[in-house]
């Protein structure tokens, strides 16, 4: 007899319904020991596990033992798991003797992906290549073999700003979950838990991401129905009274292996195909989910283990403790504060606030990438190993010197000033590099390019703006100003 050993984030049935036999799933509680992670991540993911473990009934059996090891030993049948998502895990189960089946809940295969970086001999592997490979592949949004709307990408029409005026989108809410028992099982364990000690940061709560497969493909549902048709051209907006703008909501049940990457596209292709929602933005949401997605979930094991590790800027200092206890009150700058507040309270924020506030910060500061890696692990509910490897380390901190991206994704606060609604109740000026008003964006953003002027001096897409520091005439004064700063909250 085979067990097959379910991990917290293989919860679907894509997961199990090959397997007649019995199932094992491990809630480590060592797990939240050695990490301080979000406790609305803690709730939503013991939320998931006990849930699913509810569903399959006396099918499974669910331990919750110290460590995932003690569990497994005790065990008397082979044990068999689905590829893990982390190389901890993976070798976790490889000591413990484990058979490993190919991953699921990716769209492309781990081997067609090798094939096709080999054959690239050499060159960039470029994400935008790798995802129209994974529209032919698997025939999403063409006619006739070419491109649905006559064109791969749609990127120019989903970069708007946020509508003149507007606090919100207009749009209609995301999809809610409902608590139910084992909601409240996990909230007084997770109490009782920190009373003895286990650290948890941010708030919990109530859920606010699908825990139950009946519960994400409702929010799914939900999204390409009433969200989806307004998603596209405003997906890198800001709006602080509009905090989900026209997301999907979708990332952490997917992350969870509730939802798999291909029934999700195939129902946004579908309400393009009826009318119901416009290619530019079904294009895009396709992107992100068998693009990028796949990209990043490819990425971090193609480049091994030890690109965790990459500090091609060599960026060593310190997080500040404001920024990793989510202190939004910490600072005056309107939109880290705002941000970190969202991340407080729910353990999201969409991509570009990820991106263009927290990381471009961080960036800018010269943070450790490993302890901006951590951060972002731990902070968000849909963060995991894959997850957040390839996405701080190869795009935010810029730290493997241009294998995943060719330019640092850093900006000044007139990026920020187009794309919010932050500058307008912020004390900080914008346009202002010193003093008293200045944007610690924009001063920011100055000084880091001084400090690596060498290193994108030649780079094409850097090499303008690095050129453009010997036109500052308060440049002195400006990198006076931002090393007294360091890592106080601005």
């Amino acid at each position: 007899m085979t067990t097959r050993w379910l991990f917290g984030d293989q919860l679907g049935p894509h997961f199990t319904d090959d397997h007649r036999g019995p199932l094992l799933m491990v809630e480590s509680k060592a797990v939240f020991r050695r990490r301080r992670f979000h406790r609305a991540k803690a709730h939503l993911v013991l939320s998931a596990m006990r849930h699913r473990a509810a569903q399959l009934g006396d099918r499974l059996t669910y331990v919750q033992a110290e460590t995932y090891a003690d569990a497994a030993r005790a065990v008397d049948d082979e044990i068999e798991v689905v590829h893990p998502t982390s190389y901890a895990a993976l070798g976790l189960v490889e000591r413990l003797g484990c058979t490993v089946l190919p991953p699921r809940g990716f769209a492309t295969p781990r081997e067609d992906f090798e094939r096709w970086a080999e054959g690239r001999r050499g060159k960039r592997l470029l994400m935008e290549d790798f995802y129209r490979r994974a529209r032919l592949a698997h025939g999403v949004l063409l006619d006739d073999g070419e491109p649905t709307g006559g064109q791969w990408n749609f990127d120019h029409d989903n970069r708007q700003p946020p509508p003149k005026g507007a606090t919100t989108l207009g749009v209609t809410e995301p999809w809610w979950p409902t608590e139910d028992d084992i909601d409240a099982e996990v909230r007084d364990d997770l109490d009782r838990w920190e009373n003895e000690g286990v650290e948890l940061i941010g708030n919990d709560g109530p859920r606010l991401f699908a825990a139950t497969r009946r519960e994400a493909l409702a929010a799914l549902d939900h999204f390409v129905e009433h969200r989806l048709p307004e998603f596209g051209a405003h997906e890198d907006a800001i709006l602080e009274g509009d905090p989900w703008m026209a997301h999907s909501l979708v990332s952490a049940p997917m992350n969870l292996g509730l939802l798999d990457p291909l029934e999700v596209v195939e129902r946004a292709e579908a309400a393009y195909r009826s009318g119901a929602a416009p290619i530019a933005g079904v294009e895009g949401f396709v992107r992100q989910v068998i693009g990028w997605r796949d990209y990043v979930w490819h990425t971090y094991w193609h480049q091994g283990d030890g690109y965790r590790r990459e500090n091609a800027l060599r960026a060593t200092q310190r997080m500040p403790q404001w920024f990793a206890e989510l202190d939004a009150d910490a600072t005056d700058a309107r939109c880290l504060s705002h941000t970190l507040g969202q991340v407080a309270d729910h353990g999201w924020v969409h991509h570009i606030p990820r991106l263009m506030v927290l990381g471009s910060y961080a960036l800018q500061r010269g943070w450790a990438p490993t302890q901006v890696t951590d951060w972002f692990h731990r902070a968000f509910v849909d963060g995991y190993d894959w997850v957040m490897v390839p996405n701080i380390v190869g795009m935010s901190q810029h730290a493997d010197g241009g294998v995943m991206m060719t330019k640092p994704y850093t900006s000044g606060g007139a990026y920020i000033n187009t794309m919010s609604d932050h500058c307008g109740s912020c004390r900080f000026d914008p346009k202002v590099r010193v003093g008293e008003d200045a944007c610690p964006f924009t001063a920011g953003y100055w000084w880091f390019l001084d400090r690596h002027r060498e290193t994108f001096a030649g780079n094409h897409r850097m090499s303008r703006a690095v050129n453009g520091l010997d036109r500052l005439k308060d440049l002195d004064g400006l990198i006076e100003q931002e090393d007294a700063r360091g890592n106080r909250a601005p």
